[in-house]
């Protein structure tokens, strides 16, 4: 029976050679059988290499060696470097075999002449969508590895925190691109009906359109985040959809007390520009928290939808006020499908798409609380003066 120190005498005279990795392969491959393309034996390849002492020999074979400190440190880096690799991601792309394809297509296809030629026979479309050589590597590697997982009847894994979409030209969320597209067209056919009935002497006329371009903006930055998901696109895709959150409390703010108090308005907006400052700020220069973003913008929300409701069920005695209801209602209870999270229906269709999909009628359905609330203020400053 071999001991610690026969082991690590074998370490040593194997040097680092490729006896080595012989030795270090032969477990596993014992163990899952020789397929290399199996997600079996590369999880069995991993959990022979992090569980076994064999790392720290070869560290300390590495320090012995090279006859200093520094090689065990620049080791140690090496393995903390691997495990934090395998740490960060989602499931799909921490496998190996996605890895080691992206790898091998790299080096294959994105540099010299294989370059050229990629780029060459390219659409314009997806070169002017920013879709690079690499970005097309992980796509068809994404589907090798889906094709593996459903091979071996295992559930479909995420990549990079999202669900695999299939492509459709430019667009890498096909169904989330054209649902953000028809809301913010929805936004922008209610903005022009808005400006043609409503006059601009009522008193709710300039922060309702106001409210419409920050909506315009933010559904635009959807539409670009879901056809290309970039660290610029997302951040905007963000940064947005919390304006349109604080504009949305803003809009209630003046609604509710601004127009008896403007000044209580305008010392409610300075806060709120300071605290999407303070946001974004945090979230661009000191760290990107999904959770911390997500938390803020649902406790801001709620926020809103109370203030809403309180509002409605004070002034429950005008006309229009049931639409208010119904918008708020509708909304908190489509945004519990971003809690259903499965796999895209014909690799298209997800919770996230279905939920953009379902607040088309209710952006419209809004504007028109809007346009008949501004009416209605307009008649009820015009009796006042009427009466002055």
């Amino acid at each position: 029976m071999s001991t610690k120190s026969d082991t690590y005498m074998q370490m040593r005279s194997l040097k680092l050679t490729p006896l080595y990795f012989i030795y270090f392969l032969a477990v596993p491959c014992s163990k899952q059988g020789w397929n290399p393309c199996s997600l079996q034996w590369t999880r069995g390849l991993l959990a022979h290499w992090t569980t076994s002492k064999i790392p720290l020999l070869l560290f300390k074979t590495m320090a012995e060696s090279q006859g200093g400190r520094m090689a065990g440190r620049t080791a140690r880096l090496v393995l903390l470097a691997g495990a934090a690799a395998l740490a960060s991601g989602s499931q799909g792309d921490r496998e190996p075999v996605y890895r080691d394809c992206v790898l091998r297509c790299e080096e294959r296809n994105c540099s010299g002449g294989a370059l050229k030629h990629f780029r060459s026979r390219q659409p314009i479309y997806m070169s002017l969508a920013g879709w690079t050589c690499r970005d097309d590597c992980k796509y068809e590697c994404m589907w090798v590895t889906v094709g593996l997982y459903l091979q071996e009847g295992q559930k479909v894994p995420q990549f990079h925190g999202k669900w695999p979409f299939s492509r459709f030209l430019c667009f890498q969320e096909p169904a989330s691109a054209v649902a953000s597209f028809l809301n913010g067209l929805a936004s922008l056919v209610m903005l022009c009906r808005y400006r043609t009935s409503v006059p601009a002497s009522s008193p709710m006329y300039p922060t309702c359109v106001a409210f419409a371009w920050v909506s315009l903006n933010a559904w635009f930055w959807s539409t670009v985040f879901h056809t290309r998901d970039t660290d610029l696109t997302e951040k905007m895709d963000y940064f947005c959809a919390s304006t349109v959150i604080l504009h949305s409390i803003y809009l209630c703010c003046v609604r509710t007390v601004g127009l008896q108090h403007p000044a209580m308005a305008s010392a409610f907006r300075a806060l709120l520009l300071l605290l999407l400052t303070a946001h974004v700020s945090y979230l661009s220069l000191i760290h990107f928290d999904y959770g911390y973003n997500m938390a803020a913008n649902v406790a801001i929300g709620l926020l809103n939808a109370a203030w809403w409701l309180a509002w409605c069920l004070w002034n429950q005695r005008l006309p229009h006020v049931h639409k208010c209801v119904a918008v708020v209602l509708l909304l908190q209870g489509l945004s519990l499908l971003e809690l259903l999270d499965f796999p895209p229906l014909f690799w298209v269709l997800d919770a996230h798409a279905i939920w953009h999909i379902s607040t088309i009628p209710v952006h419209v359905l809004f504007f028109s609380f809007l346009e008949d609330d501004s009416l209605y203020l307009l008649k009820e400053s015009e009796a006042k003066v009427k009466l002055d």
